[in-house]
């Protein structure tokens, strides 16, 4: 079944030049590109396993913005919307003025409030609707709004920026993770490390620490994590954390449970089998997820070890030790 966004294409509800580099921005790693050649396609696409499923397809890929002019641009919406206007200025900026930009999106991912927003910057045409969702296209009005185009925030002493996890301020999961912290020591692994508040933290608190991978998918969030992390035992890796190899004393970790708007335990069940790949026999796991989620099961076929540390605010701290030999 084709995309709404082929679809669109297809039907001519919106159009692209027939030549010309098209400019395609936060398309997942399935993303129907209907009859556009995929030749003349550049994704921008930060997030490292669309990145790749993107790259294997025989699409040009990048994280960020090309430099090079594009003769049209293709924004797909962000579950944020701050993210999505940023990508849209994006557009904006790398398109000439009167050069075609399609948004598409989902309905639950805001699509309306983005075509609301669109209308009282530019002529935009009849919007296609398809598969809860729409399609609209409007001729790039020569820059966005101010405000559209994000800048890095400062936020409780941390720099971080829009789309990002937890952008606004530290997670309050994360922060009960830290107060229920051992003092740890040798080698350290932050899995899903987003923009780097627990390793910050580790690194400060902890001098016995001799190194901290930060590993985390989004490209962004890394680069906030630079920032954040200065210390030099620390090193970053754009990286799916659910593939990572190598062997630490501790594991640390918040993670993810979402894809999208969607609840997915599979996500972090995912992240504790690794983590017990990861740690050293006499190593240690130390998690924090919210007390709703069935981790459980997970955490006891992974590691013979499992002790609550602290329960707090909707948040439950986890110490897991001994991982179950494979």
């Amino acid at each position: 079944m084709k995309s709404r966004f082929a679809l669109a294409l297809l039907s001519g509800h919106v159009d692209l030049p027939d030549a010309g580099p098209v400019v395609v921005f936060h398309p997942d790693g399935a993303f129907d590109f209907g009859p556009v050649d995929p030749a003349r396609i550049t994704a921008v696409q930060g997030f490292f396993p669309d990145h790749q499923a993107l790259k294997a397809r025989k699409i040009i890929t990048a994280t960020d913005a090309p430099d090079e002019q594009a003769v049209a641009a293709v924004v797909c919406v962000s579950k944020s919307k701050a993210e999505t206007l940023d990508l849209i200025a994006s557009a904006c900026a790398v398109t000439p003025k009167g050069a075609t930009i399609i948004v598409d999106g989902p309905k639950e991912a805001g699509i309306e409030s983005v075509l609301k927003l669109c209308r009282q910057m530019a002529e935009v045409g009849p919007a296609f609707s398809k598969a809860h969702g729409k399609v609209f296209a409007f001729p790039n009005p020569g820059q966005a709004p101010d405000g559209w185009a994000a800048a890095p925030q400062t936020v409780d002493g941390y720099s971080t920026r829009a789309g990002v996890f937890s952008a606004d301020g530290i997670d309050p999961g994360s922060r009960a993770l830290v107060a229920a912290l051992p003092p740890l020591k040798g080698t350290v692994c932050d899995l899903g490390a987003g923009w780097g508040y627990l390793s910050a933290e580790v690194l400060a608190h902890c001098p016995a620490v001799t190194s901290i991978d930060l590993v985390e998918a989004d490209w962004t969030a890394l680069a906030c994590a630079r920032d954040n992390v200065t210390d030099a035992r620390a090193a970053f890796h754009w990286a799916d954390a659910r593939d990572w190899t190598g062997r630490y004393e501790t594991v640390i970790s918040n993670p993810p449970f979402h894809i999208g708007r969607d609840t997915v335990p599979a996500l972090g069940q995912a992240f504790i089998s690794q983590a017990a790949r990861l740690i050293a026999p006499r190593g240690q796991f130390l998690m924090v997820a919210n007390r709703h989620l069935p981790y459980e099961t997970t955490l006891r076929t992974a590691f013979t070890e499992v002790v609550v540390l602290a329960e707090t605010g909707g948040y439950k701290v986890i110490s897991a030790k001994r991982p179950v030999k494979r």
